[in-house]
């Protein structure tokens, strides 16, 4: 997605605030209990992915009481996907054979100064490269169109993978390809792309990791399916997927998460990991307090590890616009709840080993995690306020709540809502 957004990006939500009130309306799928296995491997600092637009270039379509730039986030951003950062192929290449890497060069130094690990994102075909030069798109005439020239797009592939060698180590083929404004051509034409992307990336640098075009929502399982079932999955290493599932809590996630894994597995690459490249939650906002925002992107996160999703890009840090649970104040720095709870929940995950997530009937969450041998508890409820009894055999004695400091578990029962709490012995 981003920050500026078309009629076709409202259609899209609403399509799917209708698949969402079909499927129960809040997303708990009516009340049933859910087990989810993560991977019994360790949480890795990069799982935490974020993008952030406006480092480098300004925003020029923000209202007049938000910051034009941005500055470097107060907590750790360990992972950064590059969209919305003016660094596409029309930015790249506006003019066959004339390349433009300053934003992009700027971009990677800060990225190395703050240890950050890059997604460069490839796409947005220039209108002089374009099949369809005047077909409207998201951001320029022609973007969405699958390039006239396969030539060219070889060359814009093997001129970014040269120039970034050594630096950008994860290459995500496109954004988006379901929607129309962001991709007009055929899948077969995507699989194409992808695989004479991958082959010329591999060539340049053997460990590069390549990202599939990633569709948007569950609106996109049946791209997705297509995709796969011409071959594509065999061109990249991750399968990328955004799973917005606004207006529905976080724990929808899990149920898109599945849907793309079982597919995954139907077409032989079950194996490969798969990446939750973009997500958050757009307006009209589903929740009513900066305090749920916090939970959502708290929860966001943990719903995303133990689906099975070993990376997750929040949208957006910097976004004031089409979204409507920001990270940040008008002025790009300051941190909401939310941005607090991006922090926080990086304190308690990563580093640890969850081993399960469940929810009851009451939908109640527990998930338990252990590190360094010694284990621990987040539980929250994702309908509001409930009673939760901690088992006996966690002798648990301390409460840390999401945003505020530790105490002491008092008595055999504790009161719960939609933020997440840790427990500990």
């Amino acid at each position: 997605m981003s920050g500026g957004r078309s009629p076709w990006k409202l259609c899209a939500y609403l399509c799917l605030t209708l698949l969402c009130g079909l499927a129960g309306g809040d997303g708990t799928a009516g009340a049933q209990t859910e087990v989810l296995t993560p991977p019994q491997t360790t949480i890795p600092a990069t799982f935490f992915g974020m993008h952030a637009s406006h480092f480098i270039v300004p925003n020029r379509t923000a209202a007049p009481d938000v910051a034009p730039m941005t500055q470097w986030p107060q907590v750790s951003m360990p992972s950064w996907r590059l969209w919305d950062v003016r660094v596409t192929w029309s930015d790249l290449e506006p003019a066959k054979g004339q390349w433009k890497f300053d934003v992009l060069d700027q971009t990677l130094k800060l990225a190395r100064e703050h240890h950050t690990e890059v997604q460069l994102t490839f796409g947005f075909t220039p209108q002089w490269a374009a099949s369809r030069p005047n077909e409207p798109s998201l951001y320029h005439p022609g973007g969405a169109s699958e390039p006239v020239n396969i030539s060219d797009w070889d060359d814009y592939v093997r001129t970014v993978a040269t120039h970034c060698k050594g630096e950008v180590h994860i290459y995500e083929i496109w954004n988006e390809p379901n929607l129309p404004k962001y991709w007009s051509g055929s899948v077969e034409q995507m699989v194409e792309i992808t695989h004479r992307a991958h082959d010329i990336i591999k060539k340049i640098d053997p460990n590069a990791v390549i990202v599939s075009p990633s569709p948007f929502s569950p609106n996109g399982i049946p791209w997705f399916t297509k995709f796969l079932e011409a071959g594509g999955g065999k061109y990249v290493d991750v399968i990328g997927y955004h799973c917005y599932v606004f207006p529905s809590p976080p724990e929808a996630m899990a149920h898109l998460i599945g849907q793309i894994k079982s597919l995954m597995r139907a077409n032989g690459i079950g194996q490969k990991p798969m990446w939750d490249t973009e997500a958050g939650w757009a307006r009209p906002a589903p929740f009513p307090s900066e305090q749920l925002g916090a939970a959502y992107l708290a929860r966001a996160y943990i719903v995303n590890w133990a689906s099975g999703a070993g990376r997750f890009y929040w949208y957006s840090w910097d976004a004031h616009g089409w979204v409507s649970l920001f990270t940040t104040q008008n002025d790009s720095h300051a941190l909401t709840p939310a941005g607090k709870a991006y922090g926080v929940i990086q304190e308690w995950l990563a580093g640890a080993i969850m081993q399960q997530c469940s929810s009851d009937s009451a939908q109640t969450w527990t998930c338990s995690l252990r590190r360094s041998g010694k284990p621990f508890w987040i539980v929250w409820n994702v309908k509001g306020p409930s009673t939760f009894t901690p088992s006996a055999l966690w002798h648990a004695k301390t409460v840390t709540p999401l945003l505020d400091k530790p105490h002491r578990l008092s008595g055999a029962t504790m009161d719960i809502d939609t933020t997440p709490v840790l427990l500990n012995p």
